[in-house]
Order: C-alpha cells, then structure tokens, then sequence
C-alpha cells in the first residue's frame, strides 16, 4: 500500500511501544496512553509521545470485549483498555525506560515481530 492511497486523517496514526495501542499524536498528547502512563507519562509530554510510540506498525485490531477475545490473549491485551491496538509496532523503547519500567516490576516484551527469533 502506497501512502498515497492511506486517507489523510490516518497517516498520523502511533501505537504505544508498550502495550500497541493505537490513537493519533494529538490524543496521546493529550490523553496519554490509557494502559501505560503510569510509566511512560506521555500526557502533555510530546518528547515521551515521541519516544514511547512508533508510526510503524503493521496489522489493526478493534478489541472490544478484551476478557472474552481470543485475539487479545494471543496479542497479550486481554487487561487493556478496549480500542484498537497493532499486531506488531516497529521500535523499541529507550533503554531508560526500560531500566525504570524493571525497577518497577513492569517487564517489557517489545512488540516488533521482526525482532523475534
């Protein structure tokens, strides 16, 4: 798919190297990631929307019973929010983050496939 042929309103799409969920710059912006800003305080922080989300992902899912949906346990999502959320996000958070993330108990599973073995 070309960008030509990807509408306008949607090329400006991140998911959250975290978790995937997938919103526009402004909402991260503005909302903060609803699973992970605990950790990544990306509301009002537009360096950390920078730095904790990726514009490319590949795949969309619209998860909206994350309890009963055999998509989001194979995704690791089932305790996210609803919404919609990338099969795969290229990237990988800074290693700050990450070193802060395991001191806090949190474990990091980098969601880029095309890093997996």
């Amino acid at each position: 798919m070309s960008l030509e042929t990807v509408p306008k309103d949607l090329r400006n799409l991140r998911a959250c190297l975290l978790c995937s969920l997938v919103k526009t710059f402004e909402q991260f912006e503005f909302d903060g990631c609803e699973n992970c800003d605990e950790y990544l305080h990306m509301k009002n922080n537009s360096d950390a929307v920078y730095e904790c989300t990726s514009a490319n992902f590949d795949g969309l899912i619209a998860m909206m019973s994350p309890e009963d949906s055999w998509v989001a346990k194979w995704q690791r999502v089932e305790r996210f929010t609803k919404g919609c959320y990338a099969v795969s996000v290229t990237g990988a958070l800074p290693p700050g983050i990450v070193r802060e993330l395991r001191a806090k108990g949190r474990a990091y599973n980098p969601r880029d496939v095309s890093e997996r073995v």
